[in-house]
């Protein structure tokens, strides 16, 4: 599905219905906005791993914009600010009140950016392995410095400089620093497990336009962590003890400067949570919905 919003042609998607029958009437479900990272990421790698949350929340998946399945724009609109606008306008085309939102990475950057602007209309924040700060990029180099392979270092330089030049590229980078993404990555893959990985590259349309627009510019500067204190919504925190490029500190930060959060952090888990402890993972999230979502129930007779 599209909607016209901030002349752009914005790509989401539905899963779960809002009302579910509750005796003689419906309860409303939280609607949850699903934000991927990249920048220039799309939403194809949160399915079908989300859709046992369906059952809790409404989940909107989104592309921001140039990304994925929307539509491409000039990249000086390419900002954390015009995608925290683009949901604003997403919020009201849908005709929302209050909403979740799941972001990862940098989805995490453009959830604290969006509750700090307009903190009236978040219920919830579900922050998964990002950060508050530029501050994560130098840790991240020290990191891949000492542990990533010559290749891997080299792929990490184009990352950092933003210089990327094609999708192909930006898909080999993916493919050569997946070891890094993963913690429970198998460098020997059956010959099924080789397939799914194809198939998710395949499934994806990631953008380098996007992603060089983000680490050339605005990540630069990107630092919320003065304004962290103004979020008053309940705040579930992620983190994978092995994130390479959002370490688990700038959890810490986030749990230090949030009133009202939850920090978890996965053991056995490098960036990709999802992945590395799936099962943990939804409970962790099922559990904090459960208990700090309010669910509404509404009779239309």
């Amino acid at each position: 599905m599209y909607a016209i919003v901030n002349d752009t042609r914005l790509f989401f998607d539905i899963e779960g219905s809002g009302f579910v029958p509750e005796g003689p009437k419906l309860r409303e479900k939280p609607t949850c906005f699903v934000l991927h990272g990249g920048p220039g990421g799309d939403h194809t790698v949160y399915k079908p791993h989300l859709t046992p949350l369906s059952d809790l929340m409404q989940l909107v998946y989104i592309d921001n914009r140039g990304s994925g399945f929307s539509e491409c724009q000039s990249s000086s609109t390419y900002t954390l600010n015009q995608n925290v606008e683009d949901l604003e306008a997403l919020r009201k085309y849908l005709g929302l009140k209050k909403i979740v939102l799941m972001g990862q990475s940098y989805g995490g950057m453009v959830a604290l950016s969006y509750a700090i602007a307009y903190p009236q209309n978040v219920s919830s924040l579900l922050l998964i392995t990002t950060s508050p700060s530029f501050n994560f990029i130098e840790k991240a180099k020290k990191i891949v410095s000492e542990k990533g392979t010559n290749e891997q270092q080299k792929m990490a330089q184009i990352l950092w400089n933003g210089e990327f030049d094609s999708q192909e590229q930006l898909t080999e980078y993916y493919k050569v620093m997946e070891p890094l993404y993963s913690f429970s990555f198998n460098p020997k893959p059956t010959q099924l497990e080789l397939q799914k990985r194809t198939e998710a590259y395949e499934r994806s349309n990631r953008s380098f336009k996007a992603l060089n627009a983000g680490f050339k510019g605005f990540l630069k500067t990107y630092n919320v962590i003065g304004q962290l204190k103004s979020i008053k919504c309940p705040s579930l925190i992620i983190a994978g003890r092995h994130d390479w490029i959002t370490p688990v500190e700038e959890s810490f930060v986030l749990a230090e400067k949030i009133p009202d959060n939850e920090l978890v952090i996965f053991e056995k888990s490098s960036h990709n949570v999802i992945k590395d402890e799936y099962k943990h993972f939804i409970s962790t999230v099922t559990s904090f919905v459960e208990k700090r979502l309010i669910y509404t129930v509404q009779n239309f007779m």
